[in-house]
């Protein structure tokens, strides 16, 4: 039987306040493949225990985490999440605008995710020295 993924589904997924415990392994695997690829600025990993390993890391790295969703648009086998996802480490709050672009297996799970977002800009930008250097180095490429 093809699982259908909702756009309802697919906020529950994305959809984390400060506070609240990050989806189990069980609510991962409701959605997900097991031979999921996933991709973002910082890594690329195959397969559900490894997809969860890295959500995992996150969330131990960071004093809290929350996730935010805005838009979501699912069109056949592909999906789009815009999200804002903010980490809280040590004391300093670090804020990144991203998107998520799923693809669906036949069965109807997540085969591929991949996140596209800023990293550098956020995550260095606020740190002095590196962070004027990190605006500088940006203008290079954009102006």
């Amino acid at each position: 039987m093809k699982r259908v993924i909702s756009i309802e589904d697919l906020k529950g997924l994305f959809t984390k306040p400060y506070g609240v415990d990050a989806p189990t392994k069980q609510k991962w695997a409701e959605f997900y493949n097991e031979n999921v690829i996933f991709t973002d600025p910082t890594q690329e990993t195959e397969g559900l225990d490894s997809y969860i390993k890295a959500q995992e890391k996150l969330v131990k790295r960071c004093d809290d985490v929350f996730l935010e969703t805005h838009a979501i648009s699912i069109t056949g086998d592909c999906g789009f999440v815009e999200w804002t996802m903010g980490l809280k480490i040590m004391g300093k709050e670090f804020i990144y605008p991203g998107t998520t672009r799923l693809l669906f297996g036949e069965n109807g799970l997540i085969k591929e995710h991949r996140d596209y977002f800023d990293f550098c800009g956020p995550t260095f930008g606020p740190v002095p020295i590196l962070g004027p250097f990190i605006r500088w180095l940006y203008g290079k490429f954009v102006s």
